[in-house]
């Protein structure tokens, strides 16, 4: 699914554009959220694509929940 990851006083949160959804991430795999999974504030767990360097936010990229088939 395509989301929108941004960042704002510090704090990443993730738009679900199709669900009119905006969460707070609360917790992450890695040090940063590239190739690991976050979690948001609503339970959702979301895997996030591996990317060489950090890009510039806010962007969208192609998300995956855990526990959804494609």
């Amino acid at each position: 699914m395509k989301v929108m990851v941004r960042q704002s006083a510090g704090v990443l949160s993730i738009y679900v554009p199709k669900k009119d959804l905006e969460e707070v991430v609360v917790e992450k795999e890695l040090e940063t959220i590239w190739g690991g999974w976050v979690k948001l504030k609503n339970g959702w767990v979301l895997e996030m694509p591996a990317m060489e360097t950090p890009p510039r936010l806010p962007i969208t990229v192609n998300a995956r929940k855990r526990g959804e088939e494609d």
